[in-house]
């Protein structure tokens, strides 16, 4: 027997639940990509994209994923042989790097482990010590997925406004963006990079870059920029296709309007207040699992640097690997592999697991997948704390409480 037929959760942190009303915009026949509607829609998303990242700066839009966007944004600010600094807290700090040196630059690591956030003190020392400003640009992770660590964006700036120093400063924001709060001006962030599948709810396929007008004078001032990595037409194009460097991507322009419709709908800060609750209502059901003789460990210690849009975790002597599976064969729930949190093919490998909770959900849609995670623990045998669903639920409640002024007025009104 099985418990997991039905509809599929997939609780991974990307690509993450798509709503129905996205889905429904994409299937559609393939419209005239030269003229009409989509030519107007497309005009439409950059002023929606823009509020979204907080900035009244460039948007350039790729065909393409996340580390699509990291390679323009680098392709258009920094040439081979010019400097990088990387503050790592996760593979995708370590990733970012890998793409700059694949391009030539000279890359200068910080690297702060898996489980912590970067000390802005430490960013500030390493710019104090580059007299000669050979650095062109700082790395950042706002969300590192595969750790969940969430680093302050903000703090960076104000490292390298008190060291002095003209680097750009680029975050990495395809977990984050229209999840955890990021201000793109408010911050003093150059360039910001993001992806659809994630908070914008739309299948994977388009990169995003949003750059200042710093950024784009850096860019003025490249000795050259491949024509497609160039995001100047991009930003500022004659001809419709000048946005895509081709074929536009039809319906995922589609998907994304719906998508950009919704979160406005729901109000930016709404979002991000949505996303704070949910995750807090997996940190009590995590903590309290790993109580009481459980192994349970969540990845991050401190709640004020973790993700708001996925949790990754350790449960030791493989019980992530068995935990999984048993959610996905016998709930029909998908969890997130430990990304980065053990080589490859070993047997610490099994040990990490993540949670998505990004994007088009909700509270039954968390406390469900929360609901199937604990009933997996006692299937398995695996050691754990209980409380686990009341613990979040508490947070949920408390949330979401009514104020008792409204409840006396509401059973007064109800009395007449």
């Amino acid at each position: 027997m099985t418990l997991s037929q039905g509809r599929p959760y997939l609780a991974i942190p990307g690509p993450s639940v798509m709503p129905d009303a996205v889905l429904a915009a994409m299937h559609r026949p393939a419209p005239n990509i030269y003229e009409g509607e989509i030519v107007e829609l497309a005009a439409g998303l950059i002023p929606d994209l823009r509020a979204v990242a907080r900035t009244k700066g460039h948007v350039a839009i790729y065909i393409g994923n996340g580390h699509a966007a990291w390679e323009a944004a680098l392709a258009n600010t920094v040439a081979p042989g010019d400097s990088v600094l990387v503050p790592a807290t996760g593979r995708f700090g370590h990733g970012w790097a890998d793409m700059a040196q694949g391009l030539g630059a000279d890359v200068h690591m910080l690297d702060f482990g898996k489980s912590t956030p970067l000390d802005p003190a430490a960013v500030e020392a390493a710019l104090r010590a580059d007299g000669g400003h050979k650095i062109k640009a700082v790395l950042v992770t706002h969300v590192d997925t595969a750790s969940s660590v969430l680093n302050d964006v903000a703090a960076v700036r104000a490292a390298l406004d008190s060291a002095g120093h003209p680097a750009l400063l680029m975050a990495d924001c395809v977990a984050s963006m229209a999840v955890d709060r990021f201000e793109m001006d408010g911050w003093g962030v150059d360039v910001a990079v993001a992806a659809s599948q994630k908070g914008l709810m739309v299948p994977p396929g388009l990169g995003f870059v949003f750059f200042s007008d710093k950024a784009a004078q850096v860019r003025a001032a490249m000795p050259r920029v491949s024509r497609y990595w160039d995001w100047a037409p991009r930003a500022q194009p004659e001809q419709f296709y000048q946005y895509w460097g081709g074929t536009a991507p039809t319906h995922h322009l589609y998907g994304l309007r719906v998508a950009l419709d919704m979160l406005h709908g729901e109000g930016i800060e709404a979002v991000w207040a949505r996303h704070e609750t949910l995750a807090r209502t997996v940190w009590a059901a995590c903590e309290a699992w790993g109580q009481g003789g459980g192994t349970l460990r969540l990845n991050v210690a401190n709640p004020a640097h973790r993700a708001r849009a996925v949790t990754a975790l350790c449960l030791p002597q493989g019980g992530a690997g068995q935990l999984r599976k048993w959610c996905e064969t016998q709930a029909g729930v998908t969890l997130g592999i430990g990304l980065g949190m053990a080589e490859p093919g070993s047997p610490a490998a099994d040990d990490f697991f993540r949670i998505g909770h990004m994007g088009h959900v909700n509270a039954h849609m968390v406390l469900g997948m929360l609901g199937a995670v604990d009933a997996g623990l006692k299937a398995l045998g695996l050691p754990h704390g209980s409380g686990a669903m009341a613990a979040a639920t508490e947070v949920v409640a408390q949330a979401t409480a009514v104020p008792p002024a409204s409840s006396a007025a509401a059973a007064a009104a109800a009395a007449r």
